[in-house]
């Protein structure tokens, strides 16, 4: 890909991030990259084919593989912990700006699919490893999806919400959330198997 078509790229994405995927004109596009629209035109379709190739690049898709979640102990607190902080460090505000801007109805057919492999990647990588952990021994038989989905759950709201919203809603700091988070959830596991 050529400079101008990554200037493009980067600008488009940028301003959806930022603006929304309506909000967001041609004019404005070339105008963040510094070309002018004719040039945006002979490089691509439309705003959609420019917007489909970004999120093709990896630079602006989170980079969330079941490798980052491999360094486990197999010991539940530190795990969970792990998990939290591996999302987090990777759907940083900008991201999760991004991917709200990119469920526009006039793309969403075509981006859904994308935004959703963060989510399904976390989720399955941790059933896969509460399903390893009652193998060993260690926590007793559950739905483990659900239990993966309630650990998702609370990580992308915090997540969430810290991104629109900065502290002014969740005054917990990431650290703070992901611990309190962490010991509430292995009680209740634990607390379960013994009652």
């Amino acid at each position: 890909m050529d400079d101008t078509s990554q200037k493009i790229i980067d600008a488009t994405m940028a301003l959806i991030r930022d603006k929304g995927y309506v909000a967001t004109t041609t004019k404005d596009i070339a105008h963040l990259a510094g070309v002018n629209e004719c040039t945006l035109f002979r490089k691509f379709e439309n705003k959609k084919d420019i917007v489909l190739q970004g999120v093709a690049q990896e630079k602006w898709r989170a980079n969330v593989t079941p490798d980052i979640f491999a360094n486990v102990q197999w010991e539940l607190a530190p795990d969970l912990e792990l998990f939290m902080n591996a999302y987090m460090d990777r759907i940083t505000p900008d991201f999760v700006n991004l991917s709200i801007g990119l469920r526009a109805p006039q793309i969403y057919e075509e981006t859904a699919p994308l935004i959703m492999k963060v989510p399904q990647v976390f989720v399955s990588a941790l059933t896969q490893y509460f399903q390893k952990m009652e193998e060993l021994g260690k926590i007793g038989h559950f739905n483990f999806e659900d239990l993966a989905m309630t650990v998702f759950s609370a990580t992308f709201g915090y997540t969430f919400l810290n991104a629109s919203f900065a502290q002014e809603l969740a005054k917990t700091g990431r650290e703070e959330f992901i611990r309190q988070s962490v010991a509430v959830f292995v009680n209740g596991i634990l607390g379960h198997e013994e009652g």
